[in-house]
């Protein structure tokens, strides 16, 4: 077996027995038209029509992969391949691959990952019928925007699925997903990794199988979109949490200090302060689900060190985080006492609904967020210890 190999083509395959037989002799028309020695590996995934008879046939290697799922398939046959930069893309005969001379200059540049794009607006080309309405103009714009917006990747065609990438950056991504995940995982893993990356203008053709597809729009669209959430604690929590509590406390502050406000003939008093009460201690909520969030997966891995972030988890420590969060529970406390005086000087009878609930509800805010933050505190304190590298005290 030859191991002195520039370019391996995979494909995952799961009953292509359609389109196979075209996908390796376009394959091997790109491989010879890039001027490259490279090899084309099928990564079957259980195929039951005659897909691996038909790709051993015309030459191709095939690698089986039990373990059921797009990722799996994808790396199963990622490990198998011996060249050094891999280029992977559906077995459908939706993308040409007698075209990778352009994944293979760019690849030489030095990229580590080049992405190709279906897109107009990165200069590619959608044939007619080669992709379903909500996907061209809803799902594969708003997921790429997202990517492009939480991870600052330059990718146009987030999702593309043919693209290339070098042996040695794979392995520093460690990609770990076994479904359709695995496409986003790989960008969001080489964006946080700061590996080179580019892309280029493709075609996408029509699937040439005359059965439906495996990809299920709407699935698979909120997999994706699940996925990049979870890797972004800064827009799943910290964005949403900053804006309620920014709101929150615009409002309650301009009720506790003008009391009923009326806009436009509408009324805001004590129900809108309680409401705005509500988004402050959610937004709180979620704010500090974005730092436990931040510390736990950096100290699992899961996200690379942030020298910003370890710069504010410095400067905010446990013992301020406690001092700050008493400060609160001694305000929130105070007015409290303040409301319980009013109550005393009224012989403890009936109060005036709305003067008693502008004292009680920041009273309770206020308690509340402070309890919070002190436990809070500890609770990210626990998080970020990082007891495998403790090293134990010295015997004296």
């Amino acid at each position: 077996m030859d191991t002195n190999l520039e370019v391996t083509i995979v494909m995952p395959c799961l009953n292509e027995a359609e389109t196979i037989a075209r996908c390796i002799e376009k394959a091997r028309t790109g491989l010879e038209g890039a001027g490259v020695r490279g090899e084309i590996l099928i990564a079957d995934n259980g195929s039951t029509d005659g897909s691996q008879e038909i790709a051993t046939k015309l030459g191709a290697r095939v690698v089986p992969v039990k373990e059921k799922g797009y990722g799996s398939a994808l790396r199963g046959g990622i490990a198998a391949a011996l060249g050094k930069f891999v280029i992977m893309g559906d077995a459908d005969d939706s993308y040409d691959f007698s075209r990778i001379e352009g994944f293979v200059q760019k690849y030489r540049e030095g990229y580590d990952l080049v992405m190709g794009c279906r897109m107009p607006r990165g200069g590619g080309t959608i044939m007619p019928g080669a992709m379903p309405w909500k996907n061209r103009w809803l799902g594969n714009p708003v997921l790429s925007f997202i990517g492009r917006l939480f991870f600052n990747c330059p990718a146009q065609d987030f999702h593309c699925g043919l693209r290339g990438f070098t042996k040695a950056a794979y392995e520093r991504m460690e990609l770990k997903t076994t479904g359709m995940e695995f496409a986003s995982e790989m960008v969001i893993k080489a964006t946080f990794k700061s590996l080179r990356i580019t892309q280029v203008p493709i075609t996408l053709h029509k699937d040439g199988r005359s059965r439906p597809p495996h990809l299920k729009p709407w699935r698979d669209g909120w997999r994706h979109l699940r996925f990049m959430l979870i890797y972004s604690p800064r827009w799943l929590f910290l964005m949403p949490g900053l804006l309620l509590a920014a709101v929150g406390l615009l409002v309650g502050l301009a009720l506790a200090l003008r009391g009923h406000i009326e806009l436009g003939g509408v009324s805001f008093d004590v129900g809108t302060m309680a409401v705005a009460s509500m988004a402050i201690i959610v937004g709180f909520h979620l704010t500090a689900f974005a730092f436990f969030t931040k510390v736990f997966a950096i100290a699992e891995g899961l996200l690379p060190e942030d020298q910003k972030f370890t710069q504010v988890f410095k400067v905010f420590t446990l013992e301020k985080g406690i001092v700050f969060g008493l400060l609160v529970l001694l305000g929130g406390l105070a007015l409290l006492g303040s409301a319980l005086w009013a109550w005393r000087q009224a012989h403890y009878g009936a109060l005036d609904y709305g003067e008693n609930l502008r004292r009680l509800i920041p009273a309770v805010t206020l308690i509340v967020l402070g309890v919070q933050t002190v436990f809070s505190s500890f609770f990210m304190s626990v998080l970020g210890l990082k007891t495998a590298t403790r090293k134990p005290p010295e015997a004296r």
